[in-house]
């Protein structure tokens, strides 16, 4: 039983510390080139299937970042993080957030570009 001026107790914040993706491996080795024109097209058509655009903008700022940049733009946004490693994000409405491993980190098999 809580009441309006309950302070959360520790484990019951919004926010988890954040953690690199664990090691991926892509379906078929994939060029850098490639790799960012999928992460491209992700961020450019994320904002139509729901959320809010300053969210998207925040969690792809965030990505991008490292990992302590990320943490604070995640913290400072009102991200709930629910997958440590940012696979999954809730803003404080609800709204869902699914991002693909290959926006957050590399695949084990990234080949160079020829």
């Amino acid at each position: 039983m809580g009441c309006a001026g309950s302070t959360p107790t520790k484990g019951e914040e919004n926010t988890k510390k954040l953690r690199k993706p664990k090691p991926w491996k892509h379906n078929e080795p994939i060029t850098h080139t490639h790799l960012k024109q999928m992460r491209d097209e992700f961020w450019d058509t994320a904002p139509h299937y729901g959320g809010q655009k300053e969210i998207w903008d925040a969690l792809r700022a965030a990505a991008e970042a490292d990992i302590n940049l990320a943490q604070t733009i995640v913290d400072s946004a009102g991200i709930i993080i629910s997958n440590a490693d940012m696979t999954l994000c809730y803003d404080e409405r609800g709204a869902k957030y699914e991002l693909p491993k290959y926006v957050l980190s590399e695949p084990t098999n990234l080949i160079r570009d020829s």
